[in-house]
């Protein structure tokens, strides 16, 4: 795994001129395994750091009796594990799974930014093969997530090796391909390579996912606001001290992205659950006694509706909101798209939408322990499916439209009627209509032969003789 996949270097590539000097190698020649072990230690060690300055700052606010340095040492590694995904169990207690999704920003950008100088390290200059750096990054990234697992372990607390592996080297291959990629050059130009019908079909899919993130942020946000003097009677009655307020306001944070995902399941339809036989919908809420966290007050709990009657339409019409935005901007993005083909590409979008929703949800919720609380989160496939299906039937339809007007305007609805809707038809088309209008001309008419001036012209009157073609034809001209 080196730099000399980027290829072999001929004299005045920019690869080339951009050897250094030191010991007179190749720039292609330089290995990335050392770059990205590297970069995967200082990410590893500048997490760590800032993860322990954290507990340590709670460690001397709060008593600690018979708690040394070294639990603090193993709380922070298992606090930057749960910031790669990794859930951890308790003896006696079960599994905790319901991670806050925000403490991933910490290894995300880090990783963005090894991921980078992977990259200018080893000399890539291929997008191709920015891969080979964000491999050289994850895997000894992934094994010090494995290290770190086993060194936390202790008589009450356990996380997974194999699961630290497999989060750990995930969101690594993610995080630092991105960084490396931007690396060599912005984003416009990057999207800008990829094939007109994928990058319309991003486009698509982004535009529905913003849309919806924006209704689930604004949704979570009013529903915390509403909510706001529950959520500050229950932390008083933490009393959870200075360093403790701050702490608890850090871990609130980290739990936003989870409240805006459970928002936009909400919006969806299937709602999430907080606990075995409780769901939050649309339509009403069941929850039971919930934990005394200050943000859980915009659940309360037992048998009622979730928002008021005159607002339910309104939440249930966000997903077609943006399933029809996301058609929109399919076919303004795409290359000219037949009649019929146009609601196949928004069905499409519908489905890859889906599918990042199903994703989301499962990774926003998880057990709280083996007992009552072991569902909590939205159901991934629930959500996935039925966000699917809305948004798909949505896009479809406005795709659809939107590709009948484009169609319209540029006069070519036409060729769509009689089977030429690709663009090899459209292209025969045009060439068909060129090749009739040159046969209408070449013919002679009365009006043309009246006069009795008939002239033929040979378009390769010019050419040598050798290179002489048959014509189509002689061309009649008035």
């Amino acid at each position: 795994m080196t730099a000399s996949a980027v290829g072999p270097h001929r004299a005045g590539s920019p690869a080339s001129e951009g050897s250094s000097s030191g010991g007179g190698a190749r720039a292609g020649q330089r290995s990335l395994l050392v770059p990205g072990a590297i970069a995967a230690g200082v990410v590893t060690a500048a997490g760590l750091a800032g993860i322990t300055v954290l507990v340590l700052a709670g460690w001397i606010a709060a008593p600690h009796a018979g708690l040394g340095l070294a639990a603090v040492l193993r709380a922070s590694a298992a606090l930057w594990l749960v910031g790669q995904h990794v859930g951890f169990s308790f003896r006696g207690a079960g599994r905790i799974g319901l991670l806050p999704l925000g403490l991933v920003v910490l290894p995300g950008a880090l990783l963005w930014r090894a991921g980078s100088w992977v990259v200018r390290a080893g000399q890539v200059r291929r997008l191709r093969h920015v891969g080979y750096a964000a491999v050289a990054l994850a895997v000894p990234y992934a094994l010090m997530a494995v290290l770190l697992a086993m060194a936390s372990r202790s008589a009450l607390e356990s996380s997974s090796p194999l699961q630290s592996a497999a989060w750990g080297l995930l969101l690594a291959l993610a995080a630092g391909g991105l960084g490396g990629a931007r690396a060599l050059a912005p984003w416009p130009q990057l999207v800008r390579l990829l094939p007109g019908r994928s990058r319309s079909m991003v486009v698509g899919v982004a535009g529905a996912l913003a849309t919806l993130t924006g209704a689930g942020a604004l949704l979570a946000g009013v529903s915390l606001a509403i909510h706001l003097h529950e959520a500050a009677l229950l932390e008083h009655d933490l009393a959870p001290g200075a360093v403790g307020t701050v702490l608890l306001v850090l871990l609130q944070l980290g739990y936003l992205p989870n409240a805006v995902i459970w928002a936009i399941a909400f919006s969806v339809g299937p709602g999430f659950a907080f606990g075995s036989a409780t769901v939050v919908a649309p339509t009403g809420s069941a929850l039971a006694q919930l934990p005394a966290f200050p943000m859980l007050a915009a659940l309360p709990p037992g048998l009622h509706a979730a928002v008021p009657g005159w607002i339910e339409p309104t939440v249930l019409a966000v997903p077609y909101l943006a399933g029809g935005l996301g058609g929109v901007l399919l076919v303004r993005a795409a290359p000219a798209l037949a009649l019929e083909a146009a609601p196949l590409w928004g069905l499409a979008c519908g489905a890859v939408s889906g599918g990042l929703l199903g994703l989301l949800a499962a990774v926003s919720g998880g057990p709280l322990g083996d007992g009552r609380l072991a569902a909590v989160g939205p159901s991934p496939w629930q959500v996935g499916v039925v966000s699917a299906l809305e948004i798909g039937v949505a896009a479809a339809v406005t795709a659809g439209a939107a590709n009948y007007v484009a169609l319209r305007r540029a006069g070519t609805l036409a060729w769509h009627a009689t089977g030429e809707g690709t663009a090899a038809g459209r292209l025969a088309a045009l060439g068909l209509a060129a090749e009739r209008s040159s046969a209408a001309a070449s013919v002679p008419t009365d009006d043309d032969t009246s006069s009795g001036h008939v002239i033929y012209l040979d378009p390769w009157a010019g050419d040598p003789p050798g290179e002489r073609r048959p014509g189509p034809g002689p061309s009649a001209l008035p």
